[in-house]
């Protein structure tokens, strides 16, 4: 017997568990401000101490992505529970000169980078003697340089071994194996000149050639300046050049500062932030932008139990995105009713948006839109 079930939130028994799928590693020299950051971004707190290697292994967080839609959202529909779509984030002990080598235990945590889909990188930019900065004068430029070579380095080991093993199965003249040895050439150059992956240019046909192939420099990058009170406008206007250079972006934030606004009730945390000239604490601005750097959206279901919020690449289709919620409502896919976050707005209900014809049933070519609420149909 087939079954067509339109009411998922009956359907999934497990649907009150977060649904992970996307995560950031912090990243950064010693005594920057990594863990602090960390600490900031989500509840579990990782050691601070001020001593190289202090974070022996990664601490994960889980943070709420802000987006005042699902309030709205939750309102209009009447749910009684609203759940925000969330990031990992993943706080990776200090890098130091030599760590593709294995310095500073090095090797361990380029492992942990590896297995996150983007990277946070920061720099830090206030002074504080009591505070050891291990390359000495405070030079976030010169910092980020060591981080990104070791990084560099540690993809050039990795290709160089690839290939190795490519030329080897090239001798039996298959064509395909002879591209890959080529494409393999191709990115160990750049990366010999001190190019990261992401920066070269890779044809279409080349990218089988990097599935299951975890570079460090492919991953997209933000760079994040810890600044003190001051604002450090002389380091972070040089960053963002460094990132625009890089077709990346940065971000400013004092660490300190975030620190003292968390300690504060939300009414006293924004009179605070208003006296010191700033419309929201930044690190909202931090997971938004990191929200942002892996090319993310969000979609919405919601009945009177709960309105839920889920994360996916932009241009997911359909199926995919429903596979999101549970892997049988992408496997038995029928189709979905769709109503986009500004007409449900507009509508004031769900039933006005029906009658005013703003919702639309879609099927697995529609690719889901930032802000679209989905009810599933499927077959179990």
């Amino acid at each position: 017997m087939v079954a067509i079930i339109t009411d998922a939130f009956e359907f999934v028994k497990c649907y009150n568990q977060i649904a992970m799928g996307f995560s950031l590693g912090i990243v950064g020299l010693p005594n920057v401000g990594k863990s602090t950051l960390f600490n900031l971004l989500s509840t579990a707190k990782a050691e601070v101490s001020n001593y190289p290697f202090c974070t022996i292994s990664p601490n994960v967080g889980v943070v709420e992505v802000p987006d005042e839609r699902l309030g709205q959202v939750q309102k209009i529909i009447g749910s009684a529970q609203a759940f925000p779509t969330v990031i990992e984030f993943f706080d990776i002990a200090g890098l130091v000169k030599g760590a593709h080598k294995g310095e500073g235990l090095g090797n361990q945590f380029l492992s942990h980078i590896r297995e996150v889909d983007a990277i946070l990188h920061v720099l830090r930019c206030f002074k504080q003697e009591e505070v050891a900065h291990v390359p000495g004068e405070v030079d976030p430029i010169r910092d980020l340089e060591i981080v990104n070579t070791e990084l560099i380095l540690a993809d050039l080991n990795l290709v160089e071994k690839r290939l190795e093993e490519f030329k080897i199965r090239a001798k039996s003249g298959d064509k395909k194996v002879l591209k890959g040895k080529e494409f393999l050439e191709k990115l160990r150059d750049e990366l010999v000149k001190g190019k990261p992956a992401r920066r070269v240019k890779i044809e279409e046909s080349e990218k089988e050639f990097l599935v299951n192939f975890p570079l460090l420099t492919l991953k997209p990058i933000l760079y994040v300046a810890n600044v003190d009170e001051s604002g450090n406008p002389q380091w972070v206007e040089k960053i963002e050049a460094q990132a625009a250079k890089e077709g990346t972006k940065a971000i400013a934030l004092c660490a300190k500062l975030e620190t003292e606004i968390g300690e504060l009730n939300p009414e006293d945390a924004q009179a605070y932030l208003k006296a010191l000239g700033y419309e929201e604490p930044g690190l909202k601005r931090l997971i938004q932008a990191s929200y942002q750097l892996l090319d993310l959206i969000t979609f919405f279901t919601a009945n009177e139990k709960e309105t839920r919020a889920w994360t996916i690449k932009r241009g997911t289709k359909l199926p995919k995105a429903a596979g999101k919620i549970h892997s049988d409502m992408e496997r038995g896919f029928i189709s979905a009713e769709v109503v986009h976050y500004v007409d449900l707005i507009a509508a004031g209900s769900y039933i006005k948006a029906r009658e005013k014809g703003l919702i639309h049933v879609e099927g697995k070519e529609y690719q889901v839109q930032d802000g679209d609420l989905i009810l599933v149909r499927f077959v179990v």
